[in-house]
């Protein structure tokens, strides 16, 4: 039941046993791994082309996107608020903040990337038998050096535990999003693993999407991606809203984007005290996406 998971969680945690301190080497990786994600993408958009009756497919795609959506952030909405209340957090209210627009086009360009493949996949008269073998290799070298980025993401041990607030936000979205999931997969009528599963991307639209499409196929696999997208996007707007009032909602509402993406708004909109809880709790919930959802995926198998 666990070769799966073990197969593609293997390459992960050997991309985390190398400490790199060149930080050359480290752009270098940071870039191969954007390329992979566009490259991978653009196989998911290929694979869903490759769907008999595509039509039938896209709606459920939407549908489960919509349900997923839903009611995960409902779930995460009704609990974090009472971090704010519990542990409150101070916030600076700053003037000059980012640009959402620009922000939102990093986005949209990942969407581009899907539909692109879809539309070559539909119009061009080729074979699609390759694209689930590639999208599998390309996967294992992602994680590879995901795993290198992790490892070398300038966290300690120490740093998160210290840090409570952002320990607690991590906690918060793990739990309510695995009701969430739990609710969804009822609504939908599928394996309550299968939605734990779709349930433990945090955010993480890239390797979400990956990783749940190379276990269910490209229907879970591009609803997946678009329920961890619109929650991006949803945090891009919601967060300068929240986070004079709510800053631990606003920073946990960003799930794993919080450490990356969606920081640099947290930290124009909230001011600097935000940035180590955003971190931690990125920090800890993008380590826990390939863990959970490789685990749930196992047991659905």
């Amino acid at each position: 039941m666990f070769s799966g998971m073990l197969f593609i969680f293997t390459p992960l945690c050997i991309g985390y046993l190398f400490p790199i301190s060149n930080t050359k080497k480290l752009d270098v990786i940071n870039r191969a791994t954007s390329w992979l994600i566009y490259v991978i993408l653009f196989l998911m958009g290929l694979s869903l082309a490759a769907l008999d009756n595509f039509g039938s497919h896209f709606k459920t795609i939407i549908t489960v996107t919509a349900t997923f959506f839903i009611v995960i952030g409902g779930c995460n909405l009704l609990c974090l608020p009472l971090i704010d209340k519990l542990m409150p957090l101070k916030t600076e209210q700053l003037k000059n903040q980012l640009p959402l627009s620009s922000m939102a086009m990093e986005s949209l360009k990942l969407i581009a990337v899907v539909g692109s493949g879809l539309v070559l996949g539909l119009l061009l008269p080729i074979g699609l038998g390759w694209v689930e073998t590639a999208s599998e290799w390309i996967l294992i070298i992602l994680l590879f050096f995901i795993g290198i980025q992790l490892r070398n993401s300038g966290l300690t041990l120490k740093q998160i535990l210290v840090n409570k607030q952002g320990m607690t936000i991590a906690a918060v979205i793990v739990a309510s999003s695995m009701v969430g999931g739990i609710i969804g997969a009822l609504i939908l009528d599928i394996s309550p693993y299968k939605g734990l599963a779709i349930a433990s991307g945090f955010g993480w639209y890239s390797l979400a999407g990956i990783l749940i499409g190379d276990a269910f196929g490209p229907v879970y696999g591009g609803a997946s991606f678009m329920i961890e997208l619109l929650r991006e996007l949803v945090a891009l707007i919601m967060i300068p809203m929240l986070i004079g009032k709510r800053p631990c909602t606003a920073i946990g509402y960003a799930g794993a984007t919080a450490m990356d993406f969606t920081l640099p708004i947290i930290q124009s909109s909230g001011g600097v005290r935000c940035v180590p809880v955003a971190i931690v709790s990125g920090f800890i919930l993008s380590l826990l996406v390939p863990v959970l959802m490789l685990f749930f995926v196992s047991l659905a198998g």
